[in-house]
């Protein structure tokens, strides 16, 4: 008998929604069938009753010609219309005095590090010192990449998307939040995060760790025995 919580089975119905409307929308991206496609939007539907199913869950109230339309606004041709999680660069930036760089999120109030989806033209690497430096004022240097993190499995995002954790070292510039990015920024120790602090309790450990001098082999998230059946 499954031991999952109510939670656990809402992120399932998620990932299983956004995973078949991906499979379809790379087909209808690759095939020139008529048939195919029609087969394909039909499948587009059906995930869209499970992300409704989802959202009746969470109390989010969304048509199903909504999930659907949404979908196929981003069917693209080739390769292009190849279906892949969108990928964000996350920045865990440390200083001399072993305190970690955080960012407050004007739309939110939440407090968490830097992070940004990563730009065309730019290695991860660059685009976590990009970020640091737009979002804070701060300059800092990779030190090594702590991560790879499936957003959808860990439940923060509701849509393909893989996290890319660095570790950085500030090595300059003085704090500056983004005017429209952030409602503060500020150097804070492991015993005096904000509140609230997004995710601390499974990034926290790792953070200062690696700010104390560690260098962990980088993480990922452990291939589930049953995928498919929310297993972990």
């Amino acid at each position: 008998m499954s031991t999952a919580e109510p939670g656990d089975f809402t992120r399932d119905l998620v990932r299983w929604s956004e995973t078949l409307a991906a499979i379809a929308r790379t087909g209808m991206g690759f095939t020139q069938s008529l048939y195919e496609k029609e087969r394909y939007e039909e499948i587009l539907k059906v995930a869209a009753d499970i992300r409704i199913a989802a959202d009746d869950a969470l109390e989010i109230r969304r048509e199903q010609d909504h999930f659907v339309q949404e979908w196929m606004d981003s069917v693209g041709e080739g390769v292009p219309g190849y279906v892949t999680p969108k990928v964000a660069v996350g920045a865990i930036v440390g200083n001399d005095e072993g305190q970690i760089l955080l960012v407050k999120r004007r739309e939110s109030g939440v407090w968490l590090y830097p992070t940004g989806w990563a730009d065309v033209g730019y290695s991860p690497a660059e685009v976590a010192m990009k970020e640091v430096e737009e979002e804070t004022g701060i300059l800092a240097e990779p030190v090594q990449l702590l991560g790879v993190v499936d957003g959808m499995r860990m439940g923060f995002s509701r849509f393909g998307m893989y996290m890319l954790l660095f570790h950085l070292h500030a090595t300059g510039g003085e704090l500056d939040g983004h005017p429209l990015e952030t409602d503060g920024v500020g150097w804070f120790g492991a015993g005096d995060l904000p509140q609230p602090t997004a995710g601390a309790q499974w990034w926290g450990e790792m953070a200062f760790a690696a700010i104390r001098g560690a260098r962990p082999p980088a993480s990922f998230d452990a291939p589930r025995e049953q995928t498919w059946r929310g297993g972990d």
